[in-house]
C-alpha cells in the first residue's frame, strides 16, 4: 500500500485549481452557447460566419465549373453573334469569375473575426450582382436575332444560371437576391419587345422558375442554419460530457484517496487494538481458569469467562476487518499449495461438528472421487470454508440439514456448494448480505450474531484465486452458497513412472 501523503490530503479536500478554472470555462461555453440556440433574435455572429465560410467554399470550387459553362455558352453564341462581341462579354463574364474567387479565397484564408461579417457581405452581396448584371447582357448581345432558337438559348442559358447562383449562394440569402434580380429584369426586358403570346408564357414560366430557386435557396438555408445548430448543440452537448467526466474522474479519484486512508486507517487501528487485546484475552483467561487459586467471590469467574468470551468476539471482529481491508487494497498475499479441496472441506465439518450437533442439524457431505489437487492458498479456502459452514449452520433452524457437495464443472474447475434448509434470503436482499456489514432482515429479526463480513471477505478471496462465488436463495426454501475453483488452478495427475528392474543375473538384457 502506497503512503497517504499530505499532498494527497490537500487534493481531496479540493478541486485541482487548474481543473477547477477549466471547468468554469466549459460552463461559461455551454451557456454562451444556449443562450444563441434558445435566442428568438437574429443568428448568432458565429453562425453567419460559418455560414459566409461555406458560400466561399461553394463559390470556390464552383468556379473552374462555371468557367467551362461560359466557354460553352460564348461557342453556342457565336452561331448568331459576332465573334469580336461575344469575346467582349466571355471576358466580362470571367473578370466577374475571377472578382467571386479572390473574394473567396481572401476570405477562407483571412482570421474568422465577428467584426468584419458585415462587410464581407457586402463584398459577396457585390460580387454576385455584377456577375448577375454580366450574365443578363446576353440578353442584350442575342437582342437583335428574331431567330427562334436563339430566343430559346436566351431563356435555357438565363434559368440554368439562376439555378446554379441559388444553390451556390443559398448560404447568404442577400447574396441570392443580388445576383438573380438582374437575371429576372433581363428576362421580362428580353420578352417584352416581341409581344409574341408564346414568348410571355414562356417568360411568365421563367420568372415562376425564379421564384421556385429564391424558395429552394431559402430552404437550403434553413437546412443549413439547422445543420450549424445540430453541431452546436452537439459540441456543447460533448462540452458537458467532458466536464460530467471531470467531475467524475475528480470524485473517482476522492474515492480512491478515501479508500486508501481507510484501508491506511484500518490497517493501523487493527494493529494497535489486537496488542493491548491478547493481554486481555492472555489475563481474562487466567482468571478464568483460576490458575493462582479460586476466587473469593465465584461471580469473578463468571465475569472473566464473559470478558475472555467478548475479547474474542472483538479480536474475530478485527481479524475480519483486516483481512477485507487487505484484499480490498490488493494486499493480501497469496501463500500457494497444493491442497485437496475434499480432504480441507471434511475438516472444516469436523470443526463444526458440535456446534451442529447441539442444533441437531445434519450434515452431509459428498464429494466426487479422485478430484486431483488444485493450487490455492490453504488459509484462505479454509476461511471460506468455515464462514460459509458458520452461516449455513447458523441459520439452519432445529432438526434442518446442511449437504456439502465437492465436484467437477462443466469447464474442468472444482466447486464446493453449501446448502442449508434455512428460511432463505429474499432476492432482493442478496446485494445487502454481499456488501461489506451488510446484514439480511432474517438475521436481524433473529437478532444472530455477526458482524456482515464474512461473505464479502469469501468473495474477496476466491477473486483473489480467479474464481467465482455464487449465492442463490429462495423463501422457505433455504440458501445454496458455491464457490469455483478455475481450470487453470485444478494440478493435472502426472502418469506412473514405469521403472525398469535389472534382470535376475544382474546384467541387462542386449
Amino acid at each position: 500500500m502506497s503512503e497517504v501523503t499530505a499532498e494527497m490530503i490537500e487534493r481531496g479536500r479540493g478541486a485541482d485549481p487548474e481543473a477547477a478554472a477549466a471547468r468554469r470555462r466549459q460552463a461559461a461555453k455551454l451557456r454562451n452557447v444556449r443562450e444563441r440556440l434558445t435566442s428568438g433574435g437574429a443568428l448568432p455572429s458565429a453562425f453567419e460566419m460559418e455560414l459566409m465560410r461555406l458560400f466561399a467554399h461553394s463559390r470556390k470550387s464552383a468556379t473552374p465549373v462555371v468557367a467551362v459553362m461560359v466557354m460553352a455558352v460564348g461557342g453556342a453564341a457565336s452561331v448568331w453573334v459576332p465573334w469580336l462581341y461575344v469575346s467582349l462579354w466571355v471576358s466580362l463574364l470571367f473578370v466577374s469569375l475571377a472578382l467571386c474567387f479572390w473574394f473567396s479565397a481572401t476570405y477562407l484564408e483571412s482570421p474568422a473575426s465577428e467584426t468584419g461579417a458585415a462587410v464581407w457581405r457586402r463584398k459577396f452581396a457585390l460580387s454576385e450582382t455584377i456577375q448577375g448584371v454580366v450574365w443578363a447582357m446576353i440578353v442584350a448581345l442575342l437582342l437583335p436575332v428574331q431567330e427562334p432558337g436563339a430566343r430559346t438559348f436566351v431563356l435555357f442559358v438565363l434559368l440554368l444560371v439562376a439555378a446554379m447562383t441559388a444553390m451556390i449562394s443559398a448560404t447568404i440569402p442577400i447574396a441570392v437576391y443580388c445576383g438573380l434580380m438582374p437575371i429576372t429584369i433581363a428576362l421580362i426586358a428580353y420578352a417584352a419587345p416581341t409581344g409574341g403570346y408564346d414568348m410571355i408564357m414562356l417568360t411568365v414560366l421563367a420568372v415562376a422558375a425564379q421564384l421556385y430557386f429564391v424558395v429552394l435557396a431559402n430552404r437550403l438555408y434553413s437546412t443549413s442554419v439547422e445543420g450549424l445548430s445540430f453541431r452546436q448543440e452537439k459540441d456543447a452537448l460533448i462540452a458537458e460530457l467532458e466536464q460530467a467526466k471531470a467531475n467524475s474522474d475528480e470524485a473517482r479519484r476522492r474515492a480512491e484517496d478515501a479508500n486508501l486512508a481507510k484501508s491506511r486507517f484500518l490497517a493501523t487501528m487493527s494493529h494497535e487494538l489486537r496488542t493491548p487485546l491478547n493481554a486481555i484475552l492472555g489475563f481474562s483467561e487466567v482468571m478464568k481458569n483460576e490458575l493462582f487459586g479460586p476466587h473469593a467471590v465465584p461471580a469473578y469467574r463468571e465475569y472473566a469467562a464473559d470478558i475472555h468470551g467478548s475479547g474474542q468476539h472483538l479480536l474475530m471482529l478485527i481479524n475480519e476487518i483486516l483481512d477485507l481491508s487487505r484484499v480490498e487494497a490488493g494486499r493480501y498475499e497469496l501463500k500457494e499449495e497444493t491442497i485437496n479441496l475434499a480432504f480441507l472441506v471434511d475438516e472444516c465439518q469436523h470443526l463444526l461438528a458440535m456446534r451442529a450437533k447441539k442444533k441437531g442439524i445434519t450434515v452431509t457431505l459428498a464429494a466426487a472421487p479422485d478430484l486431483p489437487r488444485v493450487w490455492a492458498d490453504e488459509r484462505a479456502i479454509r476461511q471460506v470454508t468455515l464462514n460459509l459452514l458458520s452461516n449455513a449452520i447458523k441459520f439452519t433452524p432445529q432438526g434442518g440439514s446442511v449437504t456439502i457437495k465437492i465436484g467437477w464443472t462443466g469447464s474442468g474447475g472444482q466447486y464446493v456448494s453449501i446448502r442449508d434448509t434455512g428460511p432463505g434470503i429474499p432476492e432482493a436482499e442478496i446485494p445487502i448480505v454481499m456488501s461489506s456489514f451488510g446484514r439480511g432482515s432474517m438475521a436481524l429479526k433473529q437478532a444472530e450474531e455477526g458482524t456482515g463480513l464474512g461473505l464479502p471477505i469469501v468473495k474477496g478471496l476466491i477473486e483473489l484465486h480467479g474464481g467465482a462465488f455464487l449465492l442463490k436463495s429462495k423463501i422457505r426454501e433455504g440458501t445454496e452458497a458455491t464457490f469455483v475453483m478455475p481450470p487453470e488452478r485444478v494440478m493435472d495427475a502426472l502418469p506412473q513412472i514405469r521403472i525398469e528392474e535389472p534382470p535376475p543375473n544382474g546384467r541387462r538384457a542386449a
